[in-house]
């Protein structure tokens, strides 16, 4: 069975509680993103995976009140907590997403679950011109997919924590190892040059909160459009340069 299976937690070190601070209307970004998911997916299981620490309490309360199902495992293990996670709701074909991306796309993250749906995979996603998986920029438009074998075969084959930590870098690092299928995103996307997306910081945080209520006025809800936006404002760019050299993968 094919499942959404969304990564989140409140014990940021850089940015405590982040998913639950009030991004929009209100609402903190974990919530923005598992209701647009939710939304959009309504025929797929969502289930988000988080830590049995104290602290993540709010989110499973969260998890409640929008109907999504929930998984409490290691926090410092992400590894097994995801291969848990989806044992428990009797997923085999994950859908993964950080709950740190409040600009993910649909239309591509729907690519990607049909091309899951439709092959024998063990890994998919996007990948820039140069073959490097999305997963390892700092756009934060992308989901991935990955098999619940290929992640147990992972936890098998290495003991190195950093993998433990970063469920999908063994997979995608290992293309001899698996089944792996990256399909080129828009060319037109690597025009925009330092574009950051993701929260990580309280700096991305403040930035993104003001981008994402100006892409509201987006009426064409298009990825290159919102790029373009952003891409118009020098400071804006400015902030995400110095974050992407702060915070280099």
């Amino acid at each position: 069975m094919i499942g959404i299976i969304i990564q989140a937690r409140l014990g940021s070190s850089r940015l405590p509680n982040k998913m639950v601070l009030p991004f929009y209307n209100n609402k903190g970004v974990f919530e923005i993103i598992v209701r647009k998911l939710k939304k959009e997916f309504n025929e797929i299981p969502i289930i988000v995976s988080t830590t049995t620490n104290s602290i993540d309490s709010k989110l499973v309360e969260l998890c409640k009140d929008i109907g999504v199902g929930f998984y409490r495992g290691s926090e410092n293990d992400v590894l097994q907590r995801f291969i848990d996670t989806s044992k428990e709701y009797g997923i085999s074909k994950i859908i993964r997403i950080c709950a740190d991306n409040p600009f993910i796309d649909i239309n591509y993250l729907s690519e990607v679950i049909d091309n899951f749906k439709n092959e024998d995979l063990d890994y998919c996603s996007f990948k820039t011109s140069k073959g490097v998986p999305t997963i390892l920029t700092h756009y934060g438009f992308w989901g991935e997919a990955v098999s619940l074998s290929a992640l147990i075969k992972v936890k098998e084959l290495t003991k190195d924590e950093f993998y433990y930590e970063h469920v999908t870098n063994f997979i995608y690092s290992n293309p001899n190892l698996f089944r792996i299928k990256l399909i080129f995103m828009p060319t037109k996307v690597e025009d925009f040059k330092n574009i950051r997306m993701t929260i990580d910081t309280k700096a991305d945080f403040l930035l993104l909160q003001e981008i994402y209520s100006e892409s509201k006025k987006i009426k064409s809800g298009k990825m290159i459009d919102l790029l373009k936006l952003v891409s118009s404002n020098e400071t804006w760019l400015n902030i995400m340069e110095k974050q992407i050299n702060l915070n280099t993968k």
